[in-house]
């Protein structure tokens, strides 16, 4: 005859309490300084002044300004969001009819001094 086997008796391991994240570290310090290479001042192009003015802006800036223009204009493209389609204006900073979103960053940049 076989004996049963005992079910070894299992303790509940005591949890510890969740580690703090980084966000949370920096939280108490204080605000994450922003990178000053982005919030540099920078003196747009003339085509890109035609759509977001002439006055000098951050990079940071000069992205929303442009999202607003193609928005207020409804120039991303109906099937496929990520792309723009441009108007006359974006052609001349584009320099071709169609960019991705993340393209438009890249030639917007070589607008800017």
């Amino acid at each position: 005859m076989a004996t049963a086997k005992k079910a070894a008796s299992k303790t509940a391991a005591a949890k510890k309490a969740p580690a703090a994240k980084k966000a949370d570290q920096a939280g108490a310090e204080g605000k994450r300084s922003p990178n000053a290479a982005f919030m540099k001042e920078m003196k747009p192009s003339a085509q890109l002044a035609a759509v977001i003015g002439d006055k000098p802006m951050p990079r940071t800036e000069v992205t929303k300004k442009v999202w607003d223009y193609i928005k207020a204009n409804k120039l991303q493209d109906e099937s496929n969001k990520r792309m723009i389609n441009a108007d006359a204006k974006l052609k001349e900073i584009f320099k071709k009819p169609q960019v991705s979103m993340f393209e438009m960053t890249k030639l917007i940049n070589e607008h800017l001094k």
